[in-house]
């Protein structure tokens, strides 16, 4: 399906590309692995709309990209020294001490809370945002790539200057907030005011919880949106790791219903994400995930449908859209998903038995020779045995009248 098929979702995701200040402990980012909408109206998902899960182009190279933060440059020049450093060593991000640090032990780590003075110009020199106070997960995505590979190479005071291709800043598709025109790079000029640990999930008022998972799927509607699908599946990972962590402290049943809530909104948000990528069993796991909470959740059926039509089982696919159906009998996507597949399933079935009869040849015909073929041995042997039977006759009668004479 193309995005105008889809039934539209009230409120899209925040558009900002402004960091979220998230807290977390002993997860794992998307720099540490690189792994591996919306369809019916809901104004709490605040999703994109639902594509065909075949259709869009697969964005491999964001998770590629941060892939390579494992491989970093960590040779961060000394103070008094003012060449800039090639983070990746490709020439599209690089970084330049302007004020020296508190030394190589105050650099944050992956997964802590950092705080960073940040402002952003175009390569014109034009400044488009200045932020005084910017706090975000270092390592979990929530900034563009440019910030979360270098303020990891920083020191507690220290103030850098860092060039960022549009590779590893907004990209193609630029950004409204800030305003960066499409494929533009960036000078950022940094300071890392400070860093902590991020607190104990487990230990987390549920409010805070909730808030904080929230704000990571927001994050990974943002990805989505912008066709980073790899980073949405680790904004929603995340996301799940927050609501899924067990608790040290009181939690009423709302708050136990509301994490819930959010568990299944960001297994959704995953599975389309993880369709976008041809990550099948991926995306049929995390549907299956949401229908063990909730049977009746017709998004989750919807693409749990697609799935195994992607995968071949159409015949359980058409189940699953059925009883989808049943539950939204008005929704003209399911509607147009399954008679597609409905008339793909009889095509393909209709093909299989015309090679079934190409291979084996027509029964009925087969049947017909054969007893042709039985009926004609059956007249020769009573032909044959008949002339035998005059001839002996012949013989016998010519033997008698000889005798006789």
């Amino acid at each position: 399906m193309a995005d105008s098929e889809d039934v539209s979702v009230n409120g899209s995701a925040d558009k900002q590309e402004a960091a979220l200040s998230g807290k977390k402990s002993g997860r794992t980012s998307l720099l540490d692995s690189g792994e591996d909408f919306e369809m019916l109206e809901d104004v709490d998902d605040d999703l994109p709309p639902l594509e065909d899960a075949g259709g869009g182009k697969k964005k491999h190279s964001a998770a590629k990209d941060a892939t390579n933060a494992n491989t970093v440059v960590d040779q961060t020049p000394p103070a008094e020294q003012e060449e800039w450093l090639d983070v990746l060593g490709n020439g599209q991000l690089r970084k330049k001490v302007l004020k020296p640090g508190a030394g190589a032990d105050s650099r944050p780590q992956r997964g802590q809370n950092v705080s960073i003075h940040l402002k952003t110009s175009l390569t014109d020199e034009m400044v488009v945002e200045e932020q005084p106070d910017l706090s975000f997960t270092l390592g979990d995505g929530d900034v563009i790539q440019a910030l979360d590979l270098t303020v990891q190479l920083m020191e507690i005071g220290e103030k850098a200057l860092i060039e960022a291709g549009a590779k590893y800043a907004f990209g193609a598709l630029g950004s409204s907030t800030p305003a960066v025109p499409p494929n533009a790079d960036l000078t950022l000029e940094v300071q890392l005011l400070s860093v902590d640990d991020a607190p104990e999930l487990e230990l987390m008022p549920p409010s805070e919880r909730i808030s904080l998972a929230n704000r990571k799927r927001e994050r990974g509607n943002v990805h989505y949106q912008r066709g980073d699908y790899a980073f949405a599946v680790n904004s929603y990972g995340i996301a799940l790791q927050i609501t899924e962590a067990s608790f040290r402290v009181d939690i009423s049943q709302q708050e136990e219903e509301e994490l819930l809530d959010m568990k299944v909104k960001c297994l959704n948000n995953m599975a389309a994400a993880q369709l976008k990528l041809d990550h099948y069993e991926a995306a049929l796991r995390s549907c299956v995930s949401v229908l063990v909470h909730q049977p009746d959740n017709v998004k989750a059926l919807f693409r749990k449908g697609k799935v195994l039509a992607l995968q071949g089982e159409c015949a359980e696919a058409i189940r699953t859209l059925k009883e989808a159906l049943k539950l939204e009998p008005s929704n003209k996507t399911i509607h147009a998903e399954l008679s597609k597949l409905v008339k793909k399933h009889s095509e393909q079935k209709s093909a299989e038995q015309a090679m079934y009869k190409k291979m084996l040849g027509n029964p009925s015909n087969t049947g017909v020779q054969k007893h042709r073929a039985r009926s004609s041995w059956s007249l020769s042997w009573k032909w044959l045995f008949g002339a035998t039977a005059v001839a002996i006759g012949g013989v016998a009668l010519s033997v008698v009248i000889a005798a006789r004479n």
